[in-house]
């Protein structure tokens, strides 16, 4: 979703919105999608609101997650 490349479910990250905050989870109910685990990737998704569009929701990204993916100490 972050850089539109394909690639094998295995190697990528599901996310899923539970109680309206981005969660990440392979096995967690309802419309997921899939990202590459790669920094860049993830913060482009966040940075053109790319979750909540495909997940057709607003989503709210808990500042944990976020530094998860964006901190480079994380």
């Amino acid at each position: 979703m972050g850089c539109g490349r394909r690639a094998p479910q295995a190697e990528l990250v599901r996310f899923a919105v539970v109680d309206g905050a981005l969660t990440p989870g392979r096995l967690l109910p309802g419309r997921g999608v899939y990202t590459c685990a790669q920094t860049a990737c993830v913060e482009r998704a966040i940075e053109r609101r790319a979750f909540a569009r495909t997940l057709r929701q607003t989503v709210h990204i808990e500042p944990a997650l976020r530094r998860l993916y964006t901190d480079p100490d994380g």
